[in-house]
């Protein structure tokens, strides 16, 4: 797809194909976003910052206007699209951790959707999952309030969302099919990272198993079949947690990878193995230097490597670089999944190109390669862009494959 906005620059314009993709389920209004993106310097992070934050500030106060006035359902859509305004407006700042502007815009976020949250039909409930000695946020969504067991779709965001923007990304579609859902943030998500300070950790499966050792307590929620729904580098953490946890029913990659090595590789001019050493040694000033380099070269590059140091708790370009090296499906683990399992991809992803093919070709359990395309408005990263198209696909086919592995 030509982009709309900022045709110089894919980051901007990516991130604002993810607030108009949003759209479908009620996350912004094509008006607001044309109006801030006119007024957003391209490359600018202070200027992206700035303005979605004053959209996001007006339609909040327009949330709170309407709900004074007693017009609850209005009060909830303005509440969902400054939800989203206000994610979008930090997103570009995690350079600097310390930035309070980060923790000012991300609570603003939480505050609008949870008071979008408590106006639907069943209201979505605010949860905390335990998690060791913590717990993990969330949000279960009931398809009705009779409290009747369901299939439901446990989900995740993945390097950069939020569980509210789940509600987006898979939540909405699949309540109005008639699935419970609940969502979370795991380590390193923006709701643990930003308020507990925890980071990213590979052995998902030691997160999703205490997500279902809960989810499976909840009166809603149908122990024999629930599914899990990992979207961006969740899809490669889901798949990750599916491997070891027998309890998923069937998986949705939303898009798949299959090991962000090849990603944090990819881009030095070296042989993988010498790669992978360089990456992990204790100095290499050389290499540093290079990362650098291609940071000042590549506006998409350097936010990547800044987020990514943030989420994962990285001191360095190169430690972040490193820290990818233990996020794959390698070794036989692809091969351990045994649920049926569906596999996304967007013909023009732009980030995991190819991922999602190698995740399909080593499954060895029931599987479904689905490519979206540049005809359909659906090629970009997670089907950006084109969300009710999407998720009619994914849960006709979950809806399938659940109705196929139900007892009689």
């Amino acid at each position: 797809m030509k982009p709309l906005f900022f045709p110089d620059d894919h980051s901007f314009w990516y991130e604002t194909l993810r607030i108009l993709g949003h759209i479908a389920y009620g996350g912004a209004d094509f008006g607001e976003v044309a109006v801030t993106c006119e007024r957003i310097a391209p490359g600018d992070y202070e200027s992206w910052y700035d303005e979605w934050l004053a959209t996001a500030d007006r339609v909040a106060g327009e949330a709170r206007s309407s709900l004074t006035a007693g017009h609850r359902v209005s009060a909830r859509d303005a509440f969902l699209r400054a939800s989203n305004y206000y994610r979008a407006a930090e997103f570009f700042l995690h350079g600097d951790a310390a930035d309070p502007r980060i923790r000012h815009a991300y609570d603003a976020s939480v505050a609008c959707f949870r008071g979008a949250a408590a106006f639907f039909t069943p209201a979505v409930e605010p949860v905390e999952i335990p998690y060791g000695g913590t717990t993990l946020p969330g949000y279960l969504y009931r398809a009705d309030g009779t409290g009747a067991a369901r299939p439901t779709v446990v989900m995740h965001n993945g390097f950069d969302g939020t569980v509210e923007e789940m509600h987006f990304f898979g939540a909405a579609a699949a309540v109005e099919r008639g699935y419970t859902v609940l969502a979370f943030d795991g380590p390193g998500q923006p709701g643990t990272r930003h308020h507990q300070g925890m980071t990213f950790r590979p052995d998902w499966e030691n997160v999703v198993g205490l997500v279902l050792d809960h989810a499976v307590t909840l009166p809603e929620v149908d122990p024999a079949r629930i599914a899990l729904l990992g979207v961006s580098m969740g899809g490669l953490l889901a798949p990750r947690a599916a491997a070891f946890d027998r309890r998923v029913a069937a998986l949705i990659a939303l898009d798949g990878v299959y090991d962000l090595g090849d990603i944090t590789t990819s881009s030095i001019p070296l042989p993988r193995p010498e790669a992978e050493r360089r990456l992990r040694a204790e100095h290499d000033p050389e290499l540093d230097a290079m990362m650098r380099a291609a940071m000042a070269s590549s506006p998409t590059l350097r936010w990547a490597i800044e987020h990514g140091m943030y989420s994962m708790g990285a001191a360095s370009p190169r430690a972040f670089g490193a820290s990818y090296l233990d996020y794959h499906l390698r070794d036989g683990i692809a091969e351990k999944i045994s649920c049926p399992t569906l596999v996304c991809a967007g013909a023009a992803d732009g980030f995991f190109d190819g991922q999602p093919e190698q995740l399909y070709e080593h499954l060895m359990c029931r599987k479904t390669l689905m490519t979206f395309t540049e005809d359909e408005g659906a090629d970009a990263h997670c089907q950006s862009g084109a969300q009710r198209l999407a998720f009619a696909r994914l849960y006709d086919w979950l809806d399938d494959t659940l109705t196929a592995g139900a007892p009689a």
